[in-house]
């Protein structure tokens, strides 16, 4: 009797997703974005055990909710901890407009990032703000972000490379258009990656964002960006994923998530 294929359940939600007939693929792909998720934080993520991640702390999670692939929408609404690795992260130089439904970090598990950086409503995410430079030889802005997994050394980092970029840049960095904010996602009742104290968008009036364009239901969305990969890619070195990269494109927006980003080769 023939048997139908499985797959790791990463991969079978990517290709949910997609809406794509489901092929076959190496064993071990599930493995390699667990892997990455503990080698991304390891001050905080100490193992995992069959179905759940544990904390240095003692916490334990569960990584799948047994609910299955799931359709975008109930993927981008309640995603498990597996859910938010499902879906790579194609570092590097953007070559063609993200697949429909592609929006790799889209999806995020709010009891995974409130653990990890606090639930900014109950001003738990306030007590690890600091204040950093903002590219200090081109201007005097100054950014409050998060200083667990130091994200604010990251940014720093970040802002002492662009600001070796040539002057042409400075229109899509200068001013910064804002990190910490304890606000929802537009159009949802989701918590904003803003709200952690981990995102930072830049270059307003060179920004492109999916809910932008007056579009019907049915129809594909039209990607525009302006953002050039010179800036993206130093972000990508430090952990930093880029919205440019969604189907559901926000290219004014970069986050630390360096669990969705494969070493490079």
């Amino acid at each position: 009797m023939l048997r139908a294929p499985t797959f790791s359940r990463p991969v079978a939600v990517l290709l949910c997703l997609a809406g794509v007939a489901a092929q076959p693929m190496a064993a071990g792909t599930a493995d390699h974005g667990l892997a990455r998720l503990l080698a991304a934080y390891p001050d905080q993520l100490a193992a995992i055990e069959g179905n759940t991640l544990v904390w240095r702390d003692g916490t334990r999670m569960e990584l799948d909710d047994g609910k299955g692939p799931k359709p975008f929408e109930a993927w981008l609404e309640d995603p498990d901890i597996e859910d938010m690795l499902a879906i790579p992260y194609p570092a590097g130089d953007l070559t063609a407009p993200p697949q429909k439904n592609i929006d790799p970090g889209r999806g995020r598990n709010a009891h995974f990032f409130d653990k990890m950086y606090g639930d900014c409503r109950k001003g738990e995410v306030a007590k690890n703000l600091v204040e950093i430079a903002w590219l200090p030889g081109k201007t005097h802005q100054r950014l409050k972000v998060t200083k667990v997994n130091g994200v604010d050394e990251r940014l720093t980092a970040i802002s002492r490379e662009l600001g070796l970029l040539p002057a042409k840049f400075d229109s899509f960095l200068i001013p910064a258009a804002g990190t910490t904010n304890c606000r929802v996602i537009a159009g949802t009742d989701r918590p904003s990656a803003h709200g952690y104290g981990i995102a930072l968008d830049i270059a307003l009036k060179h920004a492109h964002y999916w809910r932008w364009p007056k579009t019907g239901p049915s129809k594909a969305l039209a990607y525009k960006n302006e953002i050039p990969m010179e800036i993206v890619r130093i972000f990508e070195q430090h952990g930093f994923i880029w919205g440019g990269k969604w189907y559901h494109y926000d290219t004014m927006h970069f986050e630390y998530r360096p669990e969705l980003i494969a070493p490079a080769p």
